[in-house]
């Protein structure tokens, strides 16, 4: 079986969905409208991921127990019955909105989720009201279930880009555009680029005796500097907002590549060390980026609010285009006028040079 990454058939729905048609056996109806004594647990802090782990089994669980347990009987059209310990819905709610048996959904819940096929996991997905960012993620675990660390496909994005990319950048004179990978590298970018993100190329360790990005330097990595980095909060004026969204792109990065030795040493260094990444981490939420607003305030340039427009590269595994513009007569235009003279300057060349 090949599962379709990305793809889902259905669209989300509206409060006033209701369950499907198909009869689920008469008991599991019975429990599930009626009400009964099985509680829905909180989502429980997932461990980070290994090399060792030769199955993905609790990552499927945590995340299924997650979604779950934001549903309430009323958004999914039913009875909320009595008894009731938490506001999710229980394990045989879901079996019944998704026409299957209440014993086979608790086992895919247990993360017996190889082999399974699209149409029961779009039924699941239904159930559950997943959006195209968890419905994808999903496909992604079930995909990876049967993928142990030996047999995996090989699927590693490139750790430099390709010259006519780093050109096509260079090409880009008014926008601020950058390349990154899937744990937040940031592999290349044009001048206004490395201008904006200078502070985060500033807090990359590099080799004593070194300054700026080359050979034997540790990529600039946009969540490392955003959770280990004192000056992340202040580059990040609604830093709450953009946390959330990076450690939400890392968690959906895991579930495609679950064994990338480089994710994974991430993940288990920002768990280890900011118990903001780790509660935001345990929340298994996930998202697609493609295109909004974000807030920076540059240290020497001043708050800028800019549209981002992020494009995923297919003829480079792993790879992620984003430009930043800027409204045409708004303050942030000029600040980005302002920013590129500031990028000639040997201030912004010079690392170490936060303000």
């Amino acid at each position: 079986m090949t599962l379709t990454r990305g793809w889902c058939r259905w669209q989300a729905v509206a409060p006033s969905w209701t369950p499907p048609r198909k009869q689920a056996p008469s008991h599991a109806r019975e429990v599930a409208f009626i009400g009964g004594t099985t509680s829905t647990p909180h989502p429980p802090a997932a461990p980070a991921y290994s090399e060792e782990m030769h199955d993905n089994r609790d990552e499927i669980r945590d995340f299924l127990i997650s979604r779950r347990a934001r549903i309430t009987p009323q958004q999914a059209g039913l009875a909320p019955g009595s008894r009731r310990r938490v506001p999710g819905l229980r394990r045989e709610e879901v079996a019944v909105l998704a026409g299957v048996s209440t014993d086979w959904y608790i086992r895919l819940e247990k993360g017996h989720i190889s082999g399974v096929s699209e149409d029961v996991l779009n039924a699941v997905a239904r159930a559950l009201q997943l959006d195209e960012a968890e419905c994808a993620h999903l496909f992604d675990l079930a995909r990876a279930a049967g993928t142990g660390p030996r047999t995996r496909p090989v699927r590693r994005p490139a750790a430099t880009v390709r010259p006519g990319l780093q050109r096509m950048l260079d090409a880009m004179s008014d926008a601020p555009a950058i390349i990154r990978n899937g744990r937040m590298d940031i592999l290349a970018a044009n001048r206004l680029g490395r201008a904006m993100y200078r502070p985060v190329y500033d807090g990359a360790p590099k080799p004593a005796g070194q300054a700026g990005t080359g050979p034997g330097t540790r990529p600039a990595n946009i969540a490392r500097f955003q959770f280990l980095d004192p000056a992340g909060p202040g580059f990040f004026p609604d830093w709450d907002t953009a946390a959330d969204i990076t450690v939400a792109l890392l968690r959906t990065e895991a579930g495609r590549d679950p064994y990338n030795k480089d994710l994974t040493d991430l993940i288990g260094e920002l768990s280890t060390r900011s118990d903001d990444f780790r509660t935001r981490w345990a929340a298994h939420n996930v998202r697609l980026h493609h295109a909004g607003t974000k807030t920076f305030h540059h240290p020497a340039i001043g708050d800028l609010t800019l549209d981002y427009e992020s494009i995923d590269l297919h003829a480079d595994l792993g790879l992620n285009l984003t430009v930043y513009t800027a409204a045409p007569d708004t303050p942030s235009h000029d600040a980005l006028r302002l920013l590129a003279s500031w990028a000639a300057t040997p201030d912004a060349h010079r690392s170490g040079g936060r303000r």
